[in-house]
């Protein structure tokens, strides 16, 4: 891995679109314009209704935004008509015409068990999620998890890199979350797990196509792209989770140590070659979605590389915040965010960081005097700006960046 430093940084999205305008905070009053042609999803959800996860989590609603805060919509509003379902936020197809969302529901009756006795229950009665695709330009929705359907509960949705024909899912088959592979039109699914029984997660493809990753059991394995040459990455730790490739494909990204304890790792593609990369200085790796009381204890915090794979952004514990870090593997990590001129009060929580396609900004969320909102750094001299302004008891979450820099006049005006 090459030391290259990236340029700049820059972040987006917006529910009271009046209020939209850079964090003063900062030091900036002007936007800047280049943030006009860029094209951001994420969800949007309630935090503090009364009755736990469920009541708030089914609030959830996709939508895109261009990143100076105009055009904000909501995607597959008609998918919605069974009470008790909501859409998230999930990615992008390669070329950004359809965004890739969640289509989640669950039984009040279902959600009441899960309350009481503190997990989850998937169900085919209680539950049901699909991936969606929706056409940005006609707004058109596609389930393709439900083509020759395997499973009730089906999430991960990917396009297979180096490979526009073929698709990537994780299915729930009989309590055992397994990887699953399939064609465009969502036929032809096939179980790559093998005679694996574990649970398996995070699944994801190499870059050129050629070979798999997911962790099953809260362990990393590395497979040939029809599953085949399974290998453990050993790392001695039993608790290893959320692999990614390098954009390169040389290096696998995970987290690895004791559960709520674990820190950024990076092996080569071969599995040899463990490097711790950071410490996240107690930080337990989940940030806090909901402002009630939450059974599943938040949403995972995880480390992502920057688009050359040369760096790597993640969040750590400094005193009673959570920052955002960046580090080249070998190097020291360089904190990026400070408390120092922050307007918030308190504890400020940075999460889910992602970089720019052309590595220049940074989006991410940020907890700040009790709200979730998203902010975009610029990498170059780490000028932030504040995108939403989401109202008291709204949280703005799961941020991704469209891949497409350039937005077709079809797709600004819709």
């Amino acid at each position: 891995m090459c030391r290259r430093v990236i340029a700049r940084v820059l972040l987006t999205s917006c529910l009271l679109l009046s209020g939209w305008g850079p964090d003063r905070s900062s030091g900036s009053d002007v936007i800047p314009p280049e943030l006009g042609s860029w094209m951001i999803g994420y969800s949007e959800h309630r935090t503090d209704l009364p009755g736990g996860r469920q009541a708030n989590v089914r609030t959830n609603r996709a939508v895109v935004i261009l990143a100076d805060g105009t055009g904000r919509r909501s995607l597959g509003e008609g998918l919605l008509s069974r009470p008790g379902s909501w859409t998230q936020f999930a990615g992008w197809s390669p070329r950004g015409d359809r965004a890739i969302i969640g289509l989640g529901w669950e039984s009040a009756e279902n959600a009441r068990w899960e309350e009481d006795n503190r997990t989850f229950r998937f169900t085919p009665e209680g539950w049901s999620y699909d991936m969606i695709l929706v056409d940005l330009a006609s707004g058109s929705a596609e389930n393709l998890t439900a083509v020759e359907r395997v499973s009730f509960y089906n999430t991960g949705l990917f396009f297979w890199p180096g490979e526009s024909g073929r698709l990537g899912f994780t299915a729930l088959i009989d309590g055992q979350s397994k990887p699953f592979r399939m064609g465009p039109d969502g036929r032809g699914k096939t179980d790559l797990s093998g005679d694996s029984q574990g649970f398996a997660y995070g699944f994801s493809g190499s870059p050129d196509g050629k070979r798999i990753s997911y962790h099953q059991d809260y362990q990393v394995y590395l497979a040939d792209a029809d599953g085949s040459n399974r290998m453990h990455v050993r790392t001695g730790h039993p608790f290893v989770f959320a692999p990614t490739w390098s954009p390169d494909g040389k290096w696998l990204l995970f987290l690895s140590g004791e559960h709520y304890d674990c820190h950024p790792h990076v092996v080569k593609a071969d599995g040899t070659g463990l490097l711790k990369v950071g410490d996240r200085g107690g930080y337990r790796g989940v940030t806090q979605f909901l402002d009630v009381a939450d059974f599943h204890d938040g949403s995972s915090d995880v480390p992502v590389w920057d688009v050359s794979g040369d760096s790597i952004f993640f969040t750590g514990q400094v005193g009673e915040h959570v920052e955002l870090f960046r580090v080249v593997p070998g190097g020291e990590p360089r904190q990026l965010t400070h408390p120092q001129g922050r307007r918030a009060a308190g504890e400020v929580t940075h999460y889910h960081p992602r970089p720019s396609p052309d590595g220049r900004w940074l989006l991410y969320g940020s907890r700040r005097d009790g709200v979730r909102d998203l902010y975009v750094m610029r990498l170059s001299d780490g000028a932030q700006y504040r995108v939403t302004r989401m109202a008291r008891g709204m949280a703005a979450m799961h941020s991704h960046w469209r891949p497409a820099h350039k937005l077709e006049a079809g797709l600004r005006e819709k």
